[in-house]
């Protein structure tokens, strides 16, 4: 695997960014390394991204190059990487008013509507972090073949629920918000509730499997 890039941003953090694409692996190496920092003295707070990591230290306490030498440590170190975890199914009503840019994905891919949803429901998905939204899980896993750009005009609202393609991502809106993604459907399943512990349905490592409760014109 490719080196990853480690530069201080501002006074009071560190990132650590691994060269595209995003994979699995890579991914499970940013879980390792984010579990390993938050054990550091002078940490504040690590946040998990897409193919980087975020460390927030105290620029009063904390030795940046020792720091450094940590993460990278932590990032090289050999031995079991953190298993996938558990696996979520999540039902959903594909196109018509659920998912108003199936069309739209099914011209972009050459397929017909039905391929896409056959297609998006076949493939098995892998949490890679939470973010944008409490709950909103960025997924790999996505097939090449379903690929499309997100759109042009972002959608004022887009329903709590929403199934949609963003490039080479899939995801689910766990709440009413603005968003660009191509819509493809919809489903009941509660991404976020604040009385739950933890209150996210889908955890970074998840697995998650899309079963067709319904297929819409």
């Amino acid at each position: 695997m490719n080196q990853p890039r480690i530069f201080q941003f501002g006074d009071a953090a560190l990132v650590c960014e691994a060269p595209a694409p995003a994979t699995l692996d890579c991914q499970r190496r940013v879980w390792a390394a984010a579990e390993a920092a938050l054990g550091w003295p002078h940490v504040r707070e690590v946040v998990p991204g897409m193919n980087n990591l975020t460390i927030v230290f105290d620029p009063l306490e904390a030795d940046v190059a020792a720091l450094t030498s940590q993460l990278q440590a932590a990032w090289d170190k050999s031995g079991k990487l953190p298993d996938i975890g558990r696996e979520v199914k999540v039902p959903v009503q594909y196109g018509g008013e659920f998912g108003p840019d199936l069309d739209v994905v099914a011209r972009h891919t050459g397929l017909s509507a039905n391929e896409v949803v056959e297609r998006h429901a076949a493939g098995e998905y892998v949490v890679f972090f939470l973010g944008f939204q409490p709950g909103f899980a960025y997924m790999g896993g996505l097939a090449e073949a379903l690929h499309t750009p997100r759109r042009q005009s972002p959608r004022l609202e887009v329903a709590a629920g929403s199934v949609g393609i963003g490039g080479e991502q899939t995801g689910i809106y766990p709440a009413a918000s603005p968003g660009g993604w191509q819509l493809i459907g919809r489903t009941d399943a509660r991404l976020f509730d604040p009385t739950q512990t933890p209150p996210t349905l889908l955890q970074p490592g998840d697995r998650v499997r899309f079963t067709i409760a319904g297929i819409h014109s």
